[in-house]
């Protein structure tokens, strides 16, 4: 077999049928950039977050930047974070002109709350937890540090758009949370895409001008900013998505289930805890990462390292910074694994990355 690691064709004939519709009804009423299907948008992911307000963006990226933006981010502040993300994460507070902290992981993959209570000082302005791999970080013991310091707390939900923990969903824990839907999320466009979500209606009214140049009424420009509109095309597809979301998730879940129960005493399977994971990736921990990606590729079986290098050493960043005492995330950073785990795999091909995988320990 060859098992892909994500497939990101459209094979259901319907829902392919009400793609192609929703973007013939852009094509219609020709409303390109901020169309009716983004205030459609906005209203359903409001809704799903249980939040107040959602704004669409261009992509995560923006999501994060303006987010940060409208808190008052910026030279001289700093912003509290994890290593471990896409390096979207990092270049968000950055260009803000505020110096992030780095501060250590747990098993699970998430910032280590226990750890950020010494990481603050008095130039703290924000804190930024990633949802890694769809799974919630510790929210309640974050927001409690976060209230008792008087410093925002921006959510990296992009990984992470309809997990839960203890009824409140992604997104809904901070002052403002953050997705990306680009092609490979779960709740996806068919480009780039994003969203933030608030209850403020003071950050609200900012984002919807910080998007737009930072103008106001589309005109004069009170705030220098970037263009970060979401496309009416890409809204109306994932109007079209959302419909399919809750079904993809349960799939996913139903994968990964299986992957633990089969896997458990042969790999590190992803922690179980209270949260309800989404499972944006499924995320295994290994000594011989090298050797099993060799194996699983000549047998077909597609992997993905998410992510390889952690955020501070990147190359643009690992001169402009203090060495920090990273010593879980450079530990697990050399043992990640994602094994293939969307929902459009057969039962037969789950059996098979299995069977793979047992193969290569055997």
């Amino acid at each position: 077999m060859n098992i892909r690691y994500r497939d990101l064709s459209i094979n259901d004939p319907f829902m392919k049928q009400e793609l192609l519709e929703a973007v013939d009804k852009v094509f219609t009423h020709g409303k390109i950039i901020l169309g009716p299907e983004v205030t459609e948008f906005e209203n359903l992911v409001a809704k799903f977050c249980h939040t107040q307000h959602a704004v669409g963006v261009s992509c995560g990226t923006d999501a994060l930047y303006l987010s940060l933006r409208v808190l008052g981010v910026g030279p001289g502040d700093e912003v509290i974070t994890t290593p471990l993300s896409w390096i979207a994460t990092l270049n968000a507070i950055f260009l803000t002109g505020a110096t992030p902290v780095f501060v250590d992981i747990g098993k699970d993959l998430n910032i280590n709350p226990d750890l950020i209570p010494d990481a603050i000082t008095s130039k703290t302005k924000a804190i930024v937890p990633v949802h890694f791999t769809g799974r919630i970080c510790k929210m309640d013991k974050i927001m409690n540090i976060a209230k008792k310091n008087n410093v925002f707390v921006v959510e990296d939900a992009c990984q992470a758009y309809g997990a839960k923990l203890n009824g409140i969903i992604s997104g809904a824990f901070g002052d403002l949370g953050c997705f990306s839907m680009n092609a490979m999320k779960v709740f996806c466009s068919y480009g780039e895409a994003g969203a933030v979500v608030t209850n403020s209606n003071e950050a609200y009214e900012k984002l919807l001008s910080y998007r737009y140049n930072g103008t106001i009424n589309k005109e004069d420009c009170h705030t220098p900013g970037i263009n970060a509109r979401i496309d009416t095309i890409q809204a109306a597809m994932m109007n079209i998505n959302l419909k399919y979301f809750d079904a993809i998730v349960e799939r996913l879940r139903q994968i990964s289930k299986y992957y633990n129960e089969e896997l458990k005493n042969i790999v590190e399977c992803p922690l179980e805890d209270e949260s309800f994971h989404t499972y944006y990736s499924y995320t295994i921990l290994i000594k011989k990462r090298e050797k099993l990606v060799e194996y699983l590729q000549s047998k077909g079986v597609e992997t993905k390292i998410q992510h390889p290098i952690l955020m501070p050493y990147h190359t643009a960043y690992r001169d402009k910074y203090p060495m920090y005492e990273l010593p879980v995330a450079e530990k697990l950073v050399d043992q990640i694994l994602c094994i293939p785990n969307h929902s459009k795999l057969s039962d037969a091909e789950i059996e098979y990355v299995v069977s793979t995988l047992k193969g290569f320990y055997q």
